[in-house]
């Protein structure tokens, strides 16, 4: 599950297994295995980043607490810079 922020300023909680596309048209759409769309403020990128960053969690396994990289980055809040 991401956190995303509607454009009136709600936030929302998405299943990321459920996008089908993520488009700039040229607001933010995602588009639902459901058929919904949803448009929200983040850009395209910031959408893929979170469900990447969601995925590896799940990926890790039930072993594997998170951290708080991995809060952030759920949040969108991730300050770490790539080298």
């Amino acid at each position: 599950m991401i956190f995303l922020t509607r454009f009136d300023g709600t936030e929302v909680v998405v299943n990321s297994d459920l996008i089908v596309t993520v488009e700039k048209i040229p607001d933010t759409v995602l588009t639902l295995t459901t058929g919904d769309r949803i448009m929200v403020r983040e850009s395209v990128e910031e959408v893929v980043d979170r469900a990447t960053a969601y995925r590896h969690r799940v990926l890790q396994g039930p072993g594997v607490r998170a951290d708080a990289h991995d809060i952030a980055a759920a949040l969108g809040k991730d300050d770490r810079k790539d080298s």
